[in-house]
């Protein structure tokens, strides 16, 4: 992710020294003045063009300097501003992009309400991914909704009934290619030491191929390669297209785009799967017997529009967008759990009796755990892979109720990292609390109350929605996918919890960079995995 970093850069100062855009001022002077430093006005101000002064180069010249420290700044710039808003809207800039951050429940909702031909969610997912450089040329329409929202259905409704079904492959697979990835890294980097983020990206890689696209794809190694690259390449082009001046863009776009060797690897092994299954559906719809197939590539395409129903390379390409986000997200949040059961080995015990006595139910079900639900809760909370959240860019003016506008272009979002960190919906919000929402009762009866505090008025669930906790969005935009995840993260975290002692090689030594408003985990963070004697186990064996 170093490289991500330094590539960006070079786009930065790439764009700098060309002109960014035009026409956003009156006559020669602003015109030049507006290409070169893109004014974005307060939230609640309207721009103007005053005569010329020191302040009217200074301000533009200072606002400008400020929207480039966001890259490498964005959750500190993101966390003073919400300090000071007092739960007003706010404004943040980017090279890019002008964000207004609101917080309280009533522009939240106003948010959550507006149209989506105003405020767009997928016009936002689609400024952040460049879907036209970085996904084998497709260009998704900025308004949800125009080609149907099938994979809505697909992630919240089939996905999330299939889960009971998907978790003994994904316990088997998971604890194969841990042991395998495991004798790996500890022949390269010593005893047991294993460089975590490249190892879960690899496990989820591995795991959300077989329960997405199905077990003959996931056996691909070749496969499995391609999809990794591709997570890796759409974040750095998409990042470097972003910061290029509008003009350059689609040249840059270009050249990036014909180097993307994985991306189109990872499209052409998926396309014939696709095509095989729209052939299988007319066969059946003849009245012949065909094979069926419970995995996302069947349901995308059984939720298309019947009016217009979709090409096999369309199915492939909302599936291209659904992978990288889920890969991305599952991924990182695992290895900041496994992080802190590294500095809160404190936890590691209640969690393994849970998992020895009810991990069963939770395999049948695809529920439950509580107390490892809580742990993972709680390490998102504090360190969340994003600091933003309930992202819509304008794709018409909007005025909040307070008078605060948003212009074309703009976006809309929550500050969702300093919000978990706000005392007033955190009791000791800066402090680790694994259990901290974990019902009180639960934890008497297993007679741990007295051990671990729960500082939260009232328990909840990783899966919950909430304007405090909006790590999956907020209304009725939320993540239709986090059933899925929070039970994915379980199989992961829980085998690594029965079969390993983990401990962090450097536990002082920073363990991820900033980049926007991402927390972006360091490839070179070592921990130690020491095998468990499982014949020491509770009754000498586990539901794992």
């Amino acid at each position: 992710m170093d490289s991500l970093v330094l590539l960006s850069l070079l786009a930065g100062v790439l764009s700098w020294c060309f002109v960014s855009g035009i026409g956003k001022g009156r006559g020669l002077r602003a015109i030049a003045w507006s290409s070169l430093f893109p004014l974005s006005s307060s939230p609640t101000l309207t721009q103007t063009y005053p005569a010329f002064t020191f302040s009217h180069f200074v301000t533009p010249f200072l606002r400008r300097i400020r929207s480039w420290a966001y890259l490498l700044n964005g959750q500190k710039i993101i966390q003073e501003g919400y300090n000071k808003s007092k739960d007003e809207p706010y404004e943040v800039l980017a090279p890019d992009s002008r964000f207004v951050f609101v917080s309280s429940p009533k522009h939240i909702k106003e948010i959550d309400s507006a149209p989506d031909t105003v405020l767009s969610l997928n016009a936002a997912a689609k400024h952040m991914l460049q879907p036209v450089y970085t996904m084998n040329g497709f260009n998704w329409f900025d308004k949800r909704g125009v080609e149907g929202v099938g994979f809505v259905r697909t992630l919240r409704t089939l996905l999330t009934n299939n889960i009971p079904n998907l978790l003994p492959e994904l316990r088997v697979l998971s604890r194969s290619r841990f042991s395998q990835l495991h004798a790996e890294f500890s022949e390269k980097h010593g005893p047991d030491h294993s460089p975590i983020y490249p190892m879960i990206m690899k496990i989820t890689v591995l795991l959300n191929a077989a329960s997405l696209f199905g077990t003959e794809l996931a056996r691909d190694d070749a496969f499995l390669k391609d999809a990794f690259g591709y997570v890796e390449e759409t974040l750095l082009n998409a990042e470097v297209v972003k910061l290029m001046p509008s003009f350059l863009a689609p040249i840059v776009g270009g050249l990036l785009s014909s180097g993307l060797s994985s991306h189109k690897s990872f499209f052409a092994k998926l396309l014939p799967m696709a095509e095989d299954r729209l052939k299988d559906r007319e066969l059946k719809a003849r009245g012949h017997d065909v094979p069926n197939h419970a995995d996302c590539v069947q349901w995308i395409m059984e939720t298309a529009p019947r009016a217009n129903p979709w090409s096999a390379e369309r199915i492939i390409y909302e599936l291209m967008a659904i992978w990288f986000g889920s890969v991305h997200i599952l991924s990182t949040t695992i290895v900041y759990v496994i992080h802190d059961l590294c500095l809160h080995p404190e936890y590691v015990q209640p969690i393994r009796e849970e998992l020895e006595t009810y991990y069963h139910e939770f395999e049948t079900t695809g529920k439950g755990l509580p107390l490892l639900d809580s742990f993972i809760k709680e390490s998102a909370r504090l360190t969340p892979v994003e600091f933003m959240s309930t992202r819509r860019r304008a794709l018409k003016p909007f005025d909040l109720s307070d008078g605060t506008n948003l212009a074309v272009g703009d976006w809309a979002c929550t500050p969702s990292g300093a919000i978990m960190r706000d005392e007033r919906h955190y009791p000791r919000a800066t402090e680790f609390n694994g259990f901290r929402f974990v019902d009180p009762e639960l934890l008497s009866r297993i007679g741990r109350q007295s051990s671990f505090p729960t500082p939260q008025p009232k328990p909840s669930k990783l899966t919950d929605i909430d304007n405090t906790f909006p790590m999956w969005g907020t209304g009725r935009m939320s993540c239709p996918g986090r059933f899925y995840a929070s039970a994915f993260m379980k199989v992961i975290i829980g085998n690594i919890i029965m079969d390993y002692d983990c401990k962090l090689v450097e536990p002082d030594a920073p363990r991820w960079m900033t980049w926007r408003s991402a927390m972006i985990p360091r490839e070179k963070t070592m921990v130690t995995f020491t095998p468990r004697d499982r014949s020491k186990m509770k009754d000498g064996k586990s539901a794992l």
